[in-house]
């Protein structure tokens, strides 16, 4: 009989071995992390910075954190039961309610997808200076290229991504230091606090912006595909903790420095950065130089990068509900064409990524609610289940974000 001191160091052992082999698990975060860093997150932690300076920077703080929780508690559903959520959830619905349940989740990774798109080719039309129109159609040629790399295997899907992440890092980085923020400013805004109810429904779409059904179920989904199949479960969450911290942390300074410039450019002045569009244009006037290039290159691979992330979520979400998968690039052409026939119609992009927020609050309570139920459970989870404090954290950080985007969806529809 081995002492719990020999098996704990049993299951901790390739942590300190065999290096390489654990370097190969590490991936799936950051390809949900892109989720963290989509169009939705310019559009609101710019104007969060532009009209309150730093006083919301505490939700991005707050933000991160809950996504943290949120993100582990997925990638533990795959590597422990061996199942994504979609799957968990298909088992315990009947057909019927099953059928509505994967039209729901699809309906809103669309709906992201759109917005994520547009961004990418607001991105294009930033940059170069080129119509929409054939922004749209070079976005759409490059979306096929990053999803081909799916094709070679999700180890270099994973890696393009996380390259994607780390150029729109450099980018907020670079900028950051050109702004030159006033540190005690800063950290003023690191204690919680709201100025009217403006700021609480700006509050909510940063948050709504953060946290994304769809890619709850994608890393559920990615970590089963990577990790299910180990045995060595405990050494496997060792190493998510350590791929979700990473992941997060670079998404949560990422976003951080968007309201950082955003507060140190416009605040206080006649720029409010009510779209994507005019923060481009005010950072011209204000700073000049390589400032504004940086942002349009940021908005643009943020686009790309999350767009297909999207793809490939929808694609998790049908092989989890229907036991169906269509090809990746005929995904990609469908989910591409409302974006497409969008931006030809001359709808407002700005606009669209508003709306996507709207339903993207639809679809969180669907994801978030069962996934607590399913790794608060022995009969998915045996002993790795969720401990009191995890399970209450998690129902705490859930109740939070449900009644913040109710709060946004209210606002909006009212």
């Amino acid at each position: 009989m081995k002492t719990k001191s020999e098996v704990n160091e049993m299951a901790t052992q390739p942590l300190t071995q065999d290096l390489p082999k654990k370097r190969t698990y590490i991936g799936p975060a950051f390809v949900a992390a892109v989720a963290y860093l989509d169009p939705g997150n310019f559009a609101t932690n710019m104007t969060a910075g532009a009209q309150y300076g730093y006083l919301l920077l505490w939700v991005i703080v707050a933000s991160n954190l809950m996504a943290v929780v949120i993100q582990f508690l997925s990638a533990k559903l795959g590597i422990v039961s061996n199942l994504s959520l979609a799957e968990v959830i298909r088992e315990e619905l009947s057909p019927v309610f099953r059928f509505f349940y994967w039209v729901q989740a699809e309906l809103v990774a669309m709906a992201t997808d759109l917005a994520e798109f547009v961004g990418a080719a607001l991105g294009f039309h930033l940059l170069f200076a080129i119509d929409l129109r054939m922004a749209a159609l070079l976005t759409a040629v490059l979306s096929f290229v990053i999803l081909g790399f799916e094709q070679k295997g999700l180890r270099h899907f994973e890696a393009v991504i996380a390259v994607l992440v780390l150029i729109i890092a450099a980018a907020f980085a670079i900028e950051v230091f050109e702004v030159h923020p006033v540190f005690r400013d800063l950290s003023a805004g690191l204690m919680p606090g709201f100025e009217g109810t403006s700021s609480i429904v700006l509050a909510a779409g940063m948050l709504g912006a953060t946290v994304m059904p769809h890619a709850i179920y994608l890393h559920s989904d990615l970590t089963k595909r990577r990790m299910g199949h180990v045995a060595n479960k405990v050494s496997m969450l060792h190493i998510q903790r350590f791929d979700i911290w990473g992941a997060m942390l670079i998404a949560g300074a990422v976003n951080g420095a968007m309201l950082v410039i955003a507060a140190s450019v416009f605040y206080g002045t006649k720029y409010q950065a009510g779209s994507l569009e005019a923060i481009y244009e005010g950072l011209h006037v204000t700073l000049g130089g390589i400032a504004p290039y940086l942002f349009a290159i940021a908005l643009l691979v943020s686009g790309l990068a999350s767009s297909s992330v999207g793809t490939m979520s929808g694609d998790a979400i049908m092989r989890g509900f229907l036991h169906l998968q269509l090809p990746l690039f005929v995904r990609r052409t469908v989910t591409m064409l409302p974006a497409i026939l969008l931006l030809f119609s001359g709808f407002d992009p700005t606009r669209a990524l508003v709306l996507s927020q709207v339903a993207l609050s639809f679809g969180i309570p669907f994801a978030l609610i069962p996934l607590i139920r399913a790794t608060a459970s022995e009969r998915y989870m045996g002993e790795h289940r969720n401990s009191r404090f995890m399970n209450a954290l998690a129902w705490i950080i859930v109740s939070i974000v449900i009644v913040f985007n109710v709060y946004l969806l209210v606002d909006v529809l009212v």
